[in-house]
């Protein structure tokens, strides 16, 4: 059957008024295959009433911001970048629901973790500390050096976004970090240093730096270093738009529909 004949999926942008909420919507808008079933923000905000394409910048898309949760059935998936407590909140709606999920959330703690998991019991979830395709792509490749170079390289991995980021190390760097432990056959809980200052002595064999920056409005700088004995390599990615965050997002809303309930994470829908 041509893609063209069938209905689209129905997306509902949570957070609708933030930066990434206003990027999602006018990605969803310019997207085949996906359309806007909902937007949402807080029952305060003075968002709620708004069209939300013409508050993302956009034509107008007939869609009203709302401040509660999608009615069950008002959208197939749920897309949510906002803060740990909300996003609780909304894999517990979306799962009574019936809705997929599709999570970008950072910072989440063991509890948080435990929730999501409790949810993808019941409906299909996408989560991942970065949307970008490009990042993805990059936990691979930074897997494959790390496997290749063996021990005798030091990895470490640095990260700088805007001032206004609330976590740190991001939960991009540390999912890098989680990509070089594994290539390189090392347990990172046991070999992760967030940081170094004083007297610290000689690194020790095996150690996995993790190191941060904040200022301006950088969107998101990583960069993994393996230092070898007379060689570097450096593997970068820098995002210079939310948009490329956005459009990994809705990516993965368009794939995640209609599948069993479970954890995915984005290289499940790039098949990598």
């Amino acid at each position: 059957m041509s893609t063209s004949t069938l209905a689209p999926v129905r997306i509902a942008v949570l957070g609708a008024n933030g930066k990434m909420g206003r990027a999602i919507v006018r990605v969803v808008a310019g997207t085949p295959g996906g359309a806007l079933g909902a937007a949402v923000e807080r029952a305060d905000s003075p968002a709620v009433g708004q069209d939300a394409g013409v508050l993302a910048g956009g034509a107008a898309l007939g869609v009203a911001v709302q401040g509660a949760a999608p009615a069950a059935g008002a959208a197939d998936v749920w897309i949510d970048f906002s803060v740990p407590a909300a996003t609780v909140a909304a894999a517990r709606a979306g799962a009574a629901a019936g809705a997929a999920l599709v999570i970008g959330t950072t910072g989440l703690g063991a509890a948080e973790r435990a929730e999501l998991e409790a949810a993808a019991r019941r409906v299909p979830i996408v989560f991942a500390p970065n949307m970008s395709v490009g990042v993805n792509v990059l936990l691979k490749l930074v897997a494959d050096a790390a496997r290749a170079l063996g021990p005798s390289y030091d990895i470490d991995v640095v990260e700088a976004h805007h001032r206004a980021k609330r976590d740190a190390p991001s939960g991009t760097a540390l999912r890098l970090a989680e990509a070089a432990a594994e290539g390189a056959g090392r347990d990172l809980a046991a070999v992760a240093r967030y940081a170094r200052h004083g007297e610290i002595g000689a690194r020790p064999r095996g150690e996995i730096g993790i190191q941060t920056l904040r200022g301006g409005d950088v969107v998101g700088d990583h960069t993994v270093f393996f230092f070898g004995d007379g060689e570097r390599i450096e593997i970068t990615h820098r995002a210079s738009s939310r948009d490329t965050f956005a459009q990994g997002a809705v990516r993965a809303a368009l794939w995640v529909a209609g599948r069993p309930p479970g954890l995915y994470d984005m290289r499940a829908v790039l098949g990598t």
